[in-house]
């Protein structure tokens, strides 16, 4: 008896519960007006009837720029929410800098500087200490910048930013760390081709960019055993020194104290004598190209469509990014409703005009499929291509497109650290603190008319390369039937 009027009591709070909870939407939808009346406004049907009002104004938080005599930049923002304290640097740098001969140079280099300890503290030493105070430090050399970052309590704060410091200024580049990062190396040229994602992406950008070409050139095993100790330490001279370098502070911090300590941290750190070189150039031709690279041990296809991107500094990237979504971007993108689900080709499927920072980045659409329906999903994404060029898009495409970039657009400023250190970045490439809040009010602006023209403008359709990773024995019809194919060589050259 007992339990059952427990479970009684149970539903009545239940249904307490639901009877509050529909007073409550009641009163959302007629402003109070009907709440707990018989009559109410009938409710919304059809998700698209939904209206939300207009997303708020982000208030940007005061960053405190300088530049110290020595030519470092200083991005600082106080957060006093936690006791910690987040240190990011760029470094003008790059693995595009290195010699064609010694390509790997700048990935070892920014691996053996976290490693290879610094002229007064091994790197046990210095990953024992760090430990102790619960700290997070890294550091590496990407295609076009360099990177530190540390993370540490305000408490110890001096303790970990004295490691920092010396580490930036004072590598050591112990050759027994040297030897562990070529192995490194050797180990992931040796399974490049491990996976069929990597092999596309991969010669898709030779395709686009040339084989020899910096930005998507690969280490080989003759690259990487040509690295000696000297090459590391001319690296780090030739781009190493404070008026090549960037740092953003963000924590619980006071700004003018927080200057004095990184002035003072960094004094006689040698300034680099020249100046960073100019960027690679990228030289591209418009071509139609068929290229195959066969792999007898797959069952399934990557393929790649497409041809050279542009910058984010186009006037015309806002609507770029809206064609983007359309054509691309998410669940509700053409190439998934139809290539992915109404077409049922692919697992998985994505693609875009995209727009890099300081040098072209590439357009392309791309879907993962059994082989035996290859040549059938290429001329589907083509198609899907074309057509952004022939037509406007519908209202609720650009709607959804449009909503879906700004509805994610606060993600940007969630949390401080993240804000300063965009704010370093766009410094870095040369762009306007407030780019993306530019970026934003001009997305909202953009119209059907305006992903039309640049779509017209920007896509090359006849012109594409086409590059399809597969067993070629299994297509559902030859590569030659889109034309002339080249076959691209993936081995990889003996030690």
């Amino acid at each position: 008896m007992k339990n059952r009027k427990t479970i009684a009591l149970k539903i009545s709070v239940v249904l307490a519960l639901f009877a509050v909870a529909a007073i409550i939407g009641c009163s959302n939808r007629c402003g109070g007006a009907a709440a707990g009346k018989a009559v109410c406004q009938k409710p919304v049907e059809k998700y698209s009837d939904l209206k939300y009002p207009k997303i708020g104004d982000i208030k940007m938080p005061e960053i405190k720029e300088i530049t110290l005599a020595s030519g470092m930049k200083l991005f600082l923002l106080e957060d006093h929410e936690l006791p910690l304290i987040n240190i990011s640097a760029m470094i003008r740098t790059g693995s595009i800098y290195e010699e064609p001969n010694k390509v790997g140079l700048a990935t070892i280099t920014g691996d053996v500087m976290r490693t290879g300890g610094t002229t007064t503290k091994n790197g046990d030493q210095i990953d024992e200490e760090l430990e102790k105070i619960a700290a997070s430090f890294g550091i590496g050399i990407g295609s076009d910048s360099g990177s530190a970052n540390l993370s540490v309590l305000k408490e110890d704060f001096d303790k970990g930013f004295a490691i920092f410091a010396d580490v930036l200024m004072n590598p050591a580049f112990a050759e027994d760390k040297i030897e562990l990062a070529k192995i490194r190396q050797r180990t992931a040229i040796a399974r490049r081709n491990d996976s069929i994602n990597a092999i596309a992406t991969r010669e898709y950008n030779k395709l686009i960019y040339g084989a020899a070409s910096p930005y998507a050139r690969q280490t080989e095993y003759a690259t990487i055993n040509g690295i000696t100790r000297d090459d590391l330490v001319g690296f780090h001279k030739k781009f190493y020194g404070p008026n090549n370098c960037m740092l953003a502070i963000c924590g619980d911090f006071n700004t003018d104290e927080m200057i004095k300590k990184i002035d003072g941290a960094f004094t006689g750190w040698r300034k680099c004598e020249q100046q960073t070189p100019p960027l690679p150039a990228v030289s591209y031709q418009y071509k139609y190209t068929v290229n195959e690279v066969g792999k007898s041990d797959l069952n399934q296809s990557c393929i790649y469509i497409g041809h050279l991107g542009g910058l984010m500094s186009d006037p015309d990237y806002p609507a770029l990014v809206v064609m983007n979504r359309v054509l691309g971007g998410g669940f509700t993108s053409r190439l998934f409703r139809i290539i992915r689900s109404r077409m049922g080709l692919a697992y998985s499927t994505s693609g875009g005009f995209n727009g890099g920072f300081n040098y072209p980045a590439t357009f392309y659409v791309t879907c993962q499929t059994k082989c035996g329906s290859t040549v059938k999903a290429i001329k589907a994404m083509e198609e899907q291509v074309k057509s952004l060029t022939e037509s406007l898009v519908s209202d609720e495409e650009l709607a959804i497109a449009k909503e879906s970039y700004l509805n994610t657009f606060v993600f940007n400023f969630d949390s401080k650290s993240k804000i300063v250190n965009r704010s370093m970045s766009m410094v870095y490439y040369g762009y306007p603190e407030d780019f993306i809040l530019k970026l934003r009010q001009a997305i909202e602006k953009v119209t059907k008319e305006d992903v039309l023209r640049v779509a017209k403008k920007n896509l090359q359709t006849d012109k594409v390369q086409i590059l399809a990773v597969g067993n070629p024995a299994e297509f559902d019809e030859p590569l030659s039937t889109l034309g002339s194919v080249s076959k691209i060589d993936i081995t990889i050259p003996n030690p």
